[in-house]
């Protein structure tokens, strides 16, 4: 039943990508915590750790940081450290109230139902990139 294979945290910076650093880094952390290959209270590197770890300035770290706990994937509980939070949760329920908002609004147009699915669509395909 207990799975008691260390975690370790993979993640790849591209030069050459048109993702800024600290996008690539927070994408990163953001799956690998919603796939489960980094779970619920695992405890992340600190800022200068993962920074020096890279090869990125501590500001871009921090700054993928923010945007996570921002989107509720990871916890700071002050200097215990950084730790992935039960971020499916807290996602899925961000979307659905992102999702009521969106219809709430095209209602409010007056776009029919088709109209409203058929921009859902769309922009997941340029978000997604498919």
């Amino acid at each position: 039943m207990g799975d008691n294979r260390p975690v370790t945290l993979h993640i790849v910076i591209e030069a050459g990508s048109t993702a800024a650093p600290y996008e690539q880094l927070r994408a990163q952390i953001s799956e690998h915590a919603r796939s489960g290959a980094l779970p619920v209270g695992y405890k992340l590197p600190t800022v200068r750790g993962l920074a020096e770890e890279l090869g990125l300035a501590p500001n871009t770290v921090a700054k993928a940081y923010r945007a996570l706990e921002g989107d509720g994937v990871i916890e700071t509980r002050g200097r215990h450290g950084t730790f992935v939070a039960a971020a499916g949760a807290a996602a899925e329920r961000r979307a659905a109230s992102a999702a009521q908002t969106y219809a709430e609004e095209v209602r409010r147009l007056g776009l029919p139902r088709a109209a409203a699915a058929a921009a859902v669509e769309e922009a997941l395909r340029a978000a997604y990139g498919d």
